[in-house]
């Protein structure tokens, strides 16, 4: 197949998943189902004839789609929202994963005739939940749980890949070289964890210094996140840190540091999250042969049945006992825990490491997630109404600028005048550190009139109309010592 037919076939492709996601509310079908039916539907057994087997590919576009997609969830999750869950987050992405992990193998082995292992394996990579799935489910369905419920099952989403990952490298050198102990794995997975986190910090902190310091064309500030990000994943992996935990660390950061662009830059990666979440769902459709799903249908909905209703429910309920949630709570928290991308990328590893059984292991975890998607994705709205837990309160849209404040009702929009030896003069907008409460609207220099953004630089004898409250702006005049009057 020629260079020229890839690029048709493929540009083919996503244009469909466009269109098609335009009827996912028309039909009740998460997108992420449709992505997937449509890869299916070009790959070998389907009209399209795509003959695509090569699962080091598809595990690598998952790998790829899967670093932006977690930096794009940490760039949008406030961290005053999350702070109060970190503990029961933590707990939940970590000994959830675990007890669900173990009850799903022992269900596996007796279903399937599996070694204890290799249950354990599938158990592991089936037992995560999905970045991509709940945060595109949560937002597309219409969802809005009240906090800490909402802000819960994001962190959990965003941060238990690492463990999943973790137990499925683990056990998959353990099944082709027996080489690896208990203990030795469990210091590994700690040192992993720390590193991600560090290497995630420094890189959100870099991150956010040289948006703010380099004086960049406009279009060249989304260059610099995409090429940063794939250098945090990068040296976190290097130094034998775990990558996903790092680049969601990084967009954390640097979605809750001040940063010029905010906006825009925002918009840029939630569009390159959407693209990424394509290509990986159509190529994990283009991997898997429905054929082979024919076969696994009864004792894959088995599975997938005990997952959802058993598993993830009893290891919420204790993975969080000792915390305040009620049961409703609880309840809404694992009916939201949905399966997506992630287990199926984790399924290539035992399939390219030549695990025995992995081929059936990778089609009947595509079958579960599957299933999970259609069955929790459909269904988590009206989950939700009946626990009460839905509020349909009218959204309002935040208004697309580079910096949003939080104006109180008694805000009110004044003329501030810098003088001449104001010590911030010659600084942008954004190193003016401007408290909670204040927004700079327009600057008046000369007869100019300047709308700003967040690297506009202020000048001596600049007249700047500022919305702020009262006590915003004595901080502000503390910090210029220069006077003020209502506009």
């Amino acid at each position: 197949m020629s260079t020229e037919s890839i690029f048709v076939i493929a540009g083919s492709l996503v244009l469909i998943s466009i269109v098609v996601s335009t009827l996912s509310d028309r039909w009740g079908i998460p997108a992420l189902v449709l992505f997937m039916g449509i890869g299916m539907l070009a790959g070998s057994d389907g009209p399209g004839d795509i003959n695509f087997d090569n699962a080091a590919i598809a595990q690598t576009v998952g790998i790829v789609a899967l670093i932006y997609i977690l930096f794009s969830g940490g760039l949008e999750t406030h961290w005053h929202r999350i702070r109060a869950v970190i503990g029961p987050g933590l707990l939940l992405a970590n000994i959830g994963v675990v007890i669900s992990a173990s009850m799903v193998a022992v269900i596996a082995v007796w279903l399937f005739d599996l070694p204890p292992v290799v249950g354990l394996l599938l158990g592991a990579i089936i037992s995560s939940t999905d970045a991509a799935a709940v945060f595109n489910v949560l937002r597309t369905r219409g969802v809005r749980l009240p906090e800490p419920v909402e802000s819960l099952i994001e962190l959990e989403s965003g941060s238990n890949d690492p463990i999943a990952v973790f137990l499925t490298i683990g056990l998959t050198s353990y099944l082709t070289s027996n080489g690896h102990s208990v203990g030795a794995l469990a210091i590994e997975f700690v040192l992993e964890m720390v590193l991600g986190v560090v290497i995630g910090g420094l890189g959100g902190y870099l991150i956010t210094w040289l948006i703010n310091r380099l004086r960049l064309q406009d279009g060249l500030y989304p260059v610099l996140t995409l090429s940063m990000t794939i250098m945090v994943y990068g040296a976190a992996v290097l130094v034998h840190g775990n990558g996903f935990l790092a680049v969601y660390v990084a967009g954390l950061v640097v979605g809750n540091r001040p940063i010029i662009h905010r906006r825009s830059l925002i918009r840029f990666h939630e569009g390159i999250a959407w693209l990424m979440q394509i290509a990986m769902f159509l190529t994990l459709g283009l991997l898997v042969y429905p054929s082979q799903l024919v076969p696994l249908i009864g004792k894959g909905l088995l599975l997938a049945i005990f997952l959802m209703f058993v598993a993830r429910p009893i290891s919420v309920i204790v993975a969080l006992g000792w915390t305040r949630f009620k049961l409703r709570e609880r309840l809404m928290i694992s009916w939201a825990g949905l399966r997506g991308a992630v287990p199926i990328v984790l399924a290539t590893f035992p399939l390219i490491a030549g695990v025995p059984q992995a081929n059936d292991l990778f089609h009947l975890i595509f079958f579960v997630v599957l299933a999970s998607v259609t069955v929790q994705g459909m269904s988590i709205s009206w989950v939700a109404d009946r626990l009460k837990l839905n509020s349909h309160d009218i959204q309002i849209n935040s208004m697309p600028l580079d910096f949003i404040p939080e104006i109180s009702p008694g805000s009110t929009v004044y003329e501030v005048v810098v003088p001449d030896d104001a010590r911030l003069a010659g600084r942008n907008i954004m190193e003016l550190q401007l408290p909670r409460g204040a927004l700079v609207v327009l600057i008046r220099r000369g007869r100019e009139t300047i709308v700003p953004s967040g690297n506009t630089r202020v000048q001596a004898n600049d007249k700047i109309l500022m919305l702020a409250d009262q006590q915003a702006l004595e901080v502000i005049n503390q910090r210029l010592n220069i006077a003020n009057q209502t506009a």
